[in-house]
């Protein structure tokens, strides 16, 4: 797998919540802080205003993006002047809003409808990627003619999905929720490619020799990589990539290799029945003992009581 997908695989939990809501004016809800949750809205139909402590309220206009990676609370409204009100689902809680819903809120009698797709995911904070932990509390995708057409593709089926479920929508709309975060996801990279900042995840995925050893890396744990045979990936000379590497990532390349071992090494004790000897081995380690102790390094635990424990 590429690193992308990797990140979607490795920090989700529990099963994705999506729903259409349409708001008459005047209205306006509030969504809470949810510790452990990342959540995007779309708007689909009219406009809207989003507000977040200690900024200047947001328009939004259809096709516009709101991604929260960190699950930190926001408001939505007609207006910026409009009090909010008590929440009939918060797509930043997947716990709180429904699986599938087609929700109206406020007295349709008369207004225009504001229109909206949210979504949520669970994620453990144990297992988040560090490229999660990159972003920004917000990411706002303005909508432009002929931008992110994968992207603007998706939201129509998702949303067509949600308002008409048919047979299959329970496997269909969590698949098209991860495609949707994923393309979130890129769009956010390319556009950070333009950006000033030189260091970061964004900046390592726009940067081909870095991209290159991350890749090779994810597509193949086990293999007994050095920061040599990395740097011969990345077409560059091993004190060249280090310090590349180091520089864009905030830590050298073993370490993170490191990580990402521990890290898929967890997801197998989860997942899986696979014997301990075997896991070891997919990621790396020909020595049962030396796994166990990398893996309690990371984890605080043993792998046989992490197994138990989850």
């Amino acid at each position: 797998m590429d690193v992308l997908s990797d990140v979607i695989t490795v920090m989700r939990t529990g099963q994705p919540r999506a729903a259409l809501l349409a708001w008459h004016a005047p209205w306006a809800q509030r969504f809470a802080s949810v510790p452990g949750a990342t959540g995007f809205q779309i708007l689909l139909q009219g406009r809207c205003w989003l507000s977040r402590p200690e900024t200047d309220p947001v328009p939004l206009a259809v096709g516009d993006v709101v991604f929260r990676p960190h699950g930190r609370g926001h408001t939505l409204a007609d207006d910026p002047t409009t009090t909010p009100i008590a929440p009939a689902c918060d797509p930043n809680d997947p716990q709180v809003l429904k699986r599938y819903a087609a929700d109206t809120v406020g007295t349709p009698a008369g207004t225009p409808a504001t229109v909206t797709l949210c979504g949520a995911y669970e994620i453990d904070p144990a297992r988040s990627h560090p490229l999660l932990d990159d972003l920004p509390e917000l990411v706002h995708l303005p909508a432009h003619l002929g931008r992110h057409p994968e992207l603007r593709a998706t939201v129509d089926l998702l949303a067509a999905e949600l308002e008409r479920p048919r047979l299959g929508t329970d496997a269909i709309v969590p698949a098209l929720l991860d495609t949707l975060l994923l393309q979130i996801l890129r769009a956010w990279i390319d556009r950070q490619s333009t950006a000033t900042s030189d260091t970061g995840w964004a900046a390592a995925l726009n940067d081909p020799a870095t991209t290159a050893a991350l890749q090779a890396m994810h597509h193949d744990p086990a293999r007994r990589w050095t920061v040599a045979t990395l740097a011969t990936r990345a077409g560059l000379s091993r004190a060249a990539f280090a310090r590349r590497f180091t520089t864009l990532l905030g830590q050298p390349p073993l370490t993170y290799l490191t990580w990402w071992r521990m890290t898929t090494a967890a997801r197998l004790l989860r997942e899986s029945d696979t014997p301990l000897r075997a896991i070891a081995a997919k990621v790396g380690y020909t020595s049962e003992f030396a796994f166990a102790n990398a893996f309690k390094r990371q984890h605080g635990t043993a792998p046989g009581r992490y197994r138990r424990n989850e």
